[in-house]
């Protein structure tokens, strides 16, 4: 059997210029980035204004597994298949952070014969969008500590600057550290800290931004710090958010590739929507509506962390409405949310899938009831599924009111998911879905964090010590309240505690910490042990990657 880089390895791939010219879009609408991947110019992009919108639908998960589920995958699976029985398809994916790929995935582009190309760019350094991102976070956090050294007129206090430095690697020794120090000329020591790229609040300003303009406005929002009086001092207070604009003039711009059957793809903005909101770009998102009858994008994690953000957040501050929802899941991970080890998944166990079927059921519920969204349940197969497992597992999708289908997309490509193209395309021209937001903007942040907990997670309530609720009271009283809520936590289970498998109740949801992202407006709940900056497996998959003589990357899988 192949590897997927293999696979991505042996492809032919079209011209991006032929790519592009499949979207109408003429050579002077794109910037190429080498022969496989280019930008959509801001011209190409303004032009797009005023043309009729397409369908979206969202691309979610049951709560991850090791034993995978395949969002992306299905993704890119979907596209082709779309594409492949007339219906002019676009898929819209996130960036994947160099963090994973060294760490635990190795690889975030598809998968098998349903995968992005240029696969080793995408996974690498692609088009330098995260470089770009860390070079503007990193600038403002230099230049925090270059005006307090310089006599620090606006009377920010070293102990209330809560703006870290970020780097795209995963490195848990970085977490806490400290900075400033060697004596006068190295500036004032204070505690500091790092986060991964992909959770910096100018990761998030990126991708909600409409447009050049409404990011540097955004930028120049963030809260860096505080005064002994405690009032905030901002981006736009140190003059640093015209620089930071600057840095990021050609990140903003959404990144064209293609499928492995020469589909277009849309690739722009980061993933982890365990601890940002986790979604492509709103540009993206935006710019292929207006390319494609049915735009095909994906939202991080399971449906509780990333459909939840996707709508609570991006939906809400973007005005996008998806028509349809895709739930996948997969035998494997249902029989691991049913107690079976890892090393036992290949074989046949119809109790436990009776089991673990709790998770998809909850979250289809989720996106059926309580955001009123029609929704496709996707079974991404496997070669060690049973007959009489997809079978039972299709009934059971039945039995809770919605249509389940297995796409065999990872193996046999567009052709193996064009099932389950048929049946979002009838999803699509049925009854159109009315997307329903869990809260109010009115509602207060401790009310939205409960709504979240209680509708969604099945949690019993919230949990916080004085310190988080005076500070969600201190946001409220700032004017913060009308802003949407982004809870970061443990993606592997409902509740904070990853071992709590299945659906968990009656949990509570204990607030550790808050961190207000004025410029992407949303408030971070830092909830449980989940951690901004991850760390390295005891066996990370750069123990893998390798590059040959003549300059071929090998080990991404």
């Amino acid at each position: 059997m192949l590897s997927d880089i293999e696979i991505a390895q042996q492809a032919t791939s079209r011209p991006i210029e032929a790519v592009a010219a499949g979207l109408g879009l003429s050579a002077d609408a794109i910037e190429p980035y080498g022969r496989g991947k280019a930008k959509l110019s801001f011209e190409a992009l303004a032009a797009l204004e005023g043309r009729p919108q397409g369908k979206l639908v969202l691309v979610t998960a049951i709560s991850p597994t090791p034993a995978g589920e395949g969002k992306t995958t299905t993704v890119v699976g979907l596209g082709d298949a779309l594409n492949r029985i007339g219906r002019r398809s676009l898929i819209c994916l996130r960036e994947p952070s160099m963090g994973p790929v060294f760490g635990m995935k190795g690889g975030a582009a598809g998968g098998g014969y349903a995968q992005v190309v240029p696969m080793e760019d995408i996974n690498l350094h692609f088009t330098g969008d995260f470089h770009a991102i860390a070079a503007a976070h990193n600038l403002l956090a230099a230049m925090v500590d270059n005006h307090v050294h310089h006599g620090n007129a606006l009377g920010l206090d070293v102990r209330r600057i809560g703006w870290k430095r970020v780097l795209d690697v995963n490195d848990r020794a970085l977490r806490q550290t400290h900075v400033g120090l060697g004596g006068p000329a190295n500036g004032y020591p204070r505690e500091d800290g790092f986060d991964i790229v992909v959770a910096s609040e100018v990761m998030a300003i990126l991708c909600l931004a409409d447009s050049l303009q409404d990011l540097k406005e955004r930028l120049g929002a963030i809260v860096v710090g505080h005064t002994r009086e405690l009032r905030p001092v901002c981006a736009r207070d140190l003059q640093a958010h015209g620089a930071m604009a600057a840095l990021l003039r050609d990140a903003i711009k959404p990144n064209l590739v293609q499928t492995l059957e020469g589909n277009p793809a849309l690739i722009h903005g980061g993933p982890f929507a365990n601890i940002a909101h986790g979604c492509n770009s709103v540009i993206a998102t935006r710019a292929a509506l207006k390319l494609a009858d049915v735009v095909v994008t994906e939202a991080g994690f399971g449906a509780d962390l990333g459909a939840e953000k996707f709508f609570d957040i991006k939906c809400r501050l973007s005005g996008l409405r998806p028509a349809a929802a895709v739930l996948v899941a997969t035998v494997r991970a249902l029989k691991f949310h049913g107690g079976v080890a890892v090393p036992d998944l290949t074989r046949e166990d119809l109790p436990a899938l009776e089991r673990g079927l709790t998770n998809l059921e909850r979250h289809l519920q989720n996106l059926r009831l309580r955001f009123g969204l029609p929704c496709v349940v996707a079974i991404n197969h496997f070669a060690s599924d049973s007959e009489a497992e997809l079978a039972q597992l299709q009934r059971a999708v039945e039995r809770l009111g919605a249509r389940a289908v297995v796409a065999r997309h990872w193996a046999e490509g567009g052709a193996g998911a064009e099932p389950l193209a048929r049946a979002v395309v009838e999803t699509l021209d049925g009854e159109p879905g009315d997307l329903r937001l869990l809260y109010g903007d009115d509602d207060t942040l401790w009310s939205k964090a409960q709504a979240v907990a209680t509708q969604i997670y099945g949690a019993s309530g919230v949990a916080a010590d004085a310190k988080v609720r005076a500070r969600l009271d201190a946001l409220q009283a700032q004017g913060h309240g009308r802003l949407p809520v982004c809870i970061a936590k443990t993606p592997y289970s409902f509740s904070t505690d990853p071992k709590r498998l299945g659906a968990p109740s009656g949990h509570v949801l204990d607030i550790r910490d808050v961190r207000l992202a004025a410029g992407a407006g949303f408030v971070v709940l830092i909830c449980g042990d989940v951690m901004t900056m991850p760390g390295l497996p005891k066996d990370p998959a750069a123990h893998r990657v390798d590059v040959e003589a003549d300059g071929r990357i090998t080990g991404l899988f």
